[in-house]
């Protein structure tokens, strides 16, 4: 059973979170904003890639560290990374570091309590103050000579998830957002079948066909329609009445995009569907693409997350088979918008065959160190943002054990949720969670016991609406909602944040019931 404080009381600390924002923006102040932009200084402490990271101490462990080895880590990655800061005319030190005394109390909470409405919520205060110090240092991921430290982190941690996946080896990337990530699978798909395509364009293309179920992101469609293959490529896969594809239709629909003269190349199976937070059979499916010679692209955009934890990594079983991953840490870690990567099982350099272009003027091939280090190539952008620093550094903070405790009082919480729900009249589950998206409708008064009403259902439907108006208008909660398929519309309930205790569910269960006391 869950724990009536949050997760954070094991870590978490408002004092402490305080102090440690106040100091991290102090380290700023003194290394980013003074010497990072004093021409007395250097612009950079350049230092050989092996060299650079044993400094860094980059490997990410079971064990959490101290906030005194925060800070320092802090410092490290700041005095090793490039200073792009460019150049301030400063007279005097007219920019003071204000003590606490002069400002409002930071006292920093873990991420509003009651704002249920996305797959993300929650602060965690390590990943912040990465994200600071990356905003602070101002650079762009595409070369080691002007990020150092995140070219050699993102390596760092990707590893580390790919490990989590069960790879020894791979690739990967951070894109802007999981959309992005799948996007980036379904082209890597399309070249490794058919290379030609890069420099051809679709005249190289036979008609293509990919399979996914209707519970599936809808960055899938829009994805075929940005990459050219339009979306009727997309082949729809039927689900069983969890939200699970069905291999079985798998193979079904294969065999008829084949007959209908179609190209068969990419199965999107899903790890933690949005809606009903379903996870499709991975193992039946990548037997289906093994057959076949199908690329498999897992979407674990919200998933996968659940890797961590011992007791309910089942739910992803199969899934160091497929050939590319995509993974969002910024929702059920909590490290901050955004943070997505896409992983890859290749170890041919296939994200840099498929978009390099090989640009003289950013990827010299006669630099003095490795070339091989400079992994801007590999990505459809030029300026790319670090997303690494805020998810190493709350690794560092709360070791991979705490974030696996993290997970598991997400589901722990949600499983509260559902059997006090069942002790209330007036709410009913759409189905049993088996992650942590609980799914319900809230009957009002006036349809208890209605439900052999002809117009029961389109009642109900409209009875979330309300309640969402409502509660917004107060600013009480923030709650989804959505109909699905045949169903009307039903709350959706997220339970992610960290700072999430027993009160809270008890709140948003009196809250739904004092809102819709009158309907």
């Amino acid at each position: 059973m869950a724990d009536s404080k949050p997760l954070l009381s094991l870590d978490w600390d408002p004092v402490a979170a305080e102090a440690l924002l106040r100091d991290v923006f102090g380290i700023i102040v003194d290394e980013v904003i003074w010497k990072g932009t004093s021409a007395s200084e250097k612009v950079c402490e350049w230092k050989e890639p092996e060299e650079l990271k044993q400094l860094l101490d980059l490997e990410l462990r079971g064990q959490g560290e101290s906030q005194e080895q925060i800070l320092e880590r802090c410092q490290a990655v700041i005095r090793y990374s490039v200073k792009t800061c460019g150049s301030w005319v400063l007279v005097g030190r007219g920019l003071e570091f204000l003590p606490s005394s002069t400002l409002s109390p930071l006292s920093p909470s873990p991420g509003h309590p009651r704002f249920f409405n996305q797959l993300f919520s929650g602060l965690d205060p390590h990943a912040l103050a990465g994200r600071i110090v990356t905003e602070s240092l101002n650079t762009s991921q595409y070369t080691y000579e002007i990020a150092p430290v995140f070219v050699l982190m993102e390596e760092e941690v990707l590893k580390k998830l790919r490990a989590l996946v069960g790879w020894s080896s791979g690739d990967g990337v951070f894109c802007p957002g999981g959309s992005i990530s799948n996007m980036y699978a379904v082209n890597l798909a399309r070249y490794q079948r058919y290379p030609d395509c890069k420099q051809r364009g679709l005249w190289a293309l036979p008609p293509l066909a990919l399979f996914t179920t209707k519970e599936c992101h809808y960055s899938i469609r829009k994805g075929a329609a940005f990459l050219g293959l339009g979306t009727d490529s997309v082949r729809v896969v039927k689900a069983d009445e969890r939200g699970k594809m069905i291999p079985e239709d798998l193979e079904r629909q294969i065999s008829l995009a084949e007959a209908e003269g179609a190209v068969p190349f990419l199965v999107c199976a899903t790890s933690g569907t949005t809606v009903l937070g379903a996870f499709d059979p991975l193992e039946a499916i990548a037997d289906v693409c093994q057959r076949r010679g199908l690329w498999l692209h897992v979407d674990a955009a919200w998933g996968g997350s659940v890797l961590l934890s011992q007791t309910h990594r089942h739910l992803l079983d199969g899934i160091q088979r497929a050939d590319s991953v995509a993974w969002n840490p910024h929702k059920l870690l909590t490290a901050g918008l955004q943070c997505s990567a896409l992983l890859l099982r290749d170890t041919t350099n296939l994200l840099k065959r498929c978009h390099g272009s090989q640009a003289s003027y950013l990827f010299q091939q006669d630099k003095f160190y490795d070339v091989a280090l400079d992994t801007g190539d590999k990505v459809v952008q030029c300026g790319r943002r670090v997303d690494c620093l805020k998810l190493w550094l709350m690794w560092k903070a709360q070791g991979g054990q705490g974030l696996e405790r993290r997970v598991d009082q997400a589901f722990a919480l949600a499983r509260y949720l559902v059997e006090e729900m069942k002790k209330r009249e007036g709410f009913e589950l759409v189905m049993e969670p088996e992650f942590v998206n609980v799914c319900f409708w809230f009957v009002p008064p006036s349809l208890r016991g209605k439900q052999e009403s002809p117009d029961y259902s389109e009642r109900l439907a409209k009875v979330a609406p309300v309640l969402k108006e409502r509660m917004v208008k107060e600013g009480s909660m923030m709650i989804s909602y959505q109909p699905h398929g045949t169903r009307g519309n039903f709350f959706r309930m997220i339970v992610a944040n960290p700072a999430l205790t027993q009160a809270d569910m008890d709140f948003l269960l009196n809250e739904l019931e004092r809102l819709g006391q009158d309907l």
